[in-house]
């Protein structure tokens, strides 16, 4: 039987899937939202978590993190994504993501993504390489992304830097390495182009 978390916001779209996964008969499978998901993985030990890049919180970037158990028991992540946001797509191969499936395909994709990685394999649709393309593209590094996005999300040098534990000095150097490898002229012009570029 393959343990199963379902991480995703939405919750008639979380219910959905939740219930349509529980149809296949080697599959034991949970739902929560972002904010449960680290209480429901040490609860659940999931061989698969299977998580939404979209996140309603107020970090910018959702927590991969703790979707991942520690030790021996560390789950296999598989993330649901679009080609048109190769930032996040960036920042779940940072975090250890070995499947992607496509959000815009058939929910047979994410099933054969699930059993794929407790097989031990990855698992990648086809339809994600443009994005993929496009993360490697992307100048900024993920700790600058976290900055970003929550720049964009109209957060201060104080907010971010309290959100994200860091000194207000080393935000303002975040903000302006992000305006230079962005090419942008300030801060607000960095949010643009890396809002135009997919990469927020």
């Amino acid at each position: 039987m393959i343990r199963v978390l379902l991480v995703h916001d939405a919750s008639l779209v979380r219910s959905v899937l939740t219930d349509w996964l529980r149809r296949a008969p080697d599959l034991r499978v949970e739902g929560c939202s972002w904010d449960e998901a680290a209480a429901r993985v040490a609860a659940v030990r999931p061989d698969v978590c299977a998580a939404d890049l979209e996140w309603s919180g107020a970090h910018g970037l959702p927590p991969l993190g703790d979707v991942r158990a520690r030790g021996r028991d560390r789950a296999r992540l598989l993330v649901l994504a679009t080609a048109n946001r190769p930032g996040l797509l960036r920042h779940a191969m940072e975090a250890g993501a070995v499947g992607f499936v496509d959000k815009e395909g058939s929910p047979d994709r994410l099933l054969r993504g699930i059993r794929r990685l407790a097989e031990g394999e990855r698992f990648v649709d086809d339809s994600l390489g443009f994005g993929f393309l496009k993360a490697a593209e992307m100048p900024l590094t993920r700790r600058e992304l976290s900055v970003l996005s929550l720049a964009a999300e109209g957060a201060s040098v104080a907010e971010i830097a309290g959100s994200l534990h860091l000194s207000h000095g080393t935000v303002r150097n975040y903000m302006a390495a992000i305006t230079r490898k962005t090419g942008a002229r300030n801060r607000i012009d960095a949010i643009r182009i890396s809002q135009g570029q997919g990469w927020l």
